[in-house]
């Protein structure tokens, strides 16, 4: 049997520059990994976060508006996002607004956005009172409901308020729960009303509305896969180190190997039989060129064979 030649590229040893290049490779990359699975890992910790404050506020018992939001100007803080509210006051329906590109459950349509004066603490604070679909007209609603008349109570949700969008809008619509921009597309120009830096999202009104409009969607709690994406990276990392040393052992190996045949010390398994040991070193003498390999079967047995065949040549020119 004729055994598979080895480039020369194959057989040469690599030199101290390339196995230099290499590991500098193989750094790079870890880093590369490494700094993938820290963002991942930060954005998890974020998520976290967010669900642990939406998991504490979300079903926690309605409190009065001012208990948290006790004068103008206050600020919603992160920490009581989700919190449920109660407060007392009359809608300005004349100043209702449209908020556009916001799907609820895949469904195309707009939320509305209703001025509330609020007794107490007297501020002007915008309730988003739920969502309707688009009409026939994919720019607008059929009909937008209004809101209950006179004094009204609502229960509503604490929420954070939006950066104002810099996109366009139809007159009455807007891109984002912005307090100045939605006063200002309602006809309220917010310097001339006391707010807040947030706004409500409805759970319920009491009056009820003649027409309800349909329930905001909950929060999403779901971490996603940003953890699992973080271990990934990281076994990205360490396989690139590790790959490097691998490929290390296996070139020494070689390469004692290769200095082993050169020797004449030739592969073989212990108490493998003379003949076949000399069949072996003859065969793979004269050979650097080729990549050195441990003895198979076939080996063996071509040796055997022709040790056998050349006792019986001898055998014959003896007799």
């Amino acid at each position: 049997m004729t055994e598979p030649a080895t480039s020369p590229e194959r057989a040469r040893a690599r030199t101290r520059r390339e196995w230099v290049v290499l590991f500098v490779g193989a750094l790079v990359v870890a880093l590369l990994c490494l700094a993938a699975g820290r963002w991942q890992w930060h954005r998890y910790e974020s998520k976290r976060d967010a669900v642990a404050i939406v998991t504490t506020n979300y079903d926690a018992p309605a409190v009065p508006f001012a208990t948290l939001v006790p004068e103008p100007g206050a600020t919603v803080p992160a920490s009581l996002v989700w919190r449920t509210v109660t407060v007392t006051g009359t809608y300005l329906e004349d100043a209702t607004v449209l908020l556009r590109n916001r799907p609820v459950d895949s469904t195309a349509g707009f939320h509305v956005l209703t001025p509330f004066q609020a007794e107490d603490p007297a501020v002007t604070v915008v309730v988003d009172r739920g969502f309707i679909p688009i009409g026939a007209d994919a720019s607008a609603p059929d009909v937008v409901p209004a809101p209950p008349a006179g004094t009204v109570t609502v229960t509503a949700r604490l929420r954070e308020e939006e950066s104002p969008s810099g996109r366009g809008a139809p007159s009455g619509h807007v891109q984002s729960i912005n307090n100045e921009q939605v006063l200002a597309a309602g006809g309220l120009p917010a310097d001339d009303v006391a707010t807040i830096d947030g706004y409500l999202a409805v759970v319920s009104e009491s009056p009820a509305p003649e027409t309800t409009l349909r329930a905001l969607q909950a929060p999403d709690t779901s971490l996603g896969s940003h953890l699992s994406y973080t271990f990934q990276w990281c076994v990205f990392a360490a396989g690139a180190i590790g790959g490097f040393f691998v490929l290390l052992r296996r070139e020494r190996r070689e390469a004692d190997e290769r200095a082993g045949l050169a020797a004449g010390a030739a592969v073989l398994p212990e108490g493998t039989a003379p003949e076949v040991v000399a069949w072996v070193s003859g065969r793979r003498s004269g050979s650097a060129d080729r990549r050195p390999r441990r003895m198979t079967d076939e080996d063996a047995e071509d040796a055997e064979i022709d040790a056998l065949e050349s006792g019986q040549a001898s055998d014959t020119s003896s007799a």
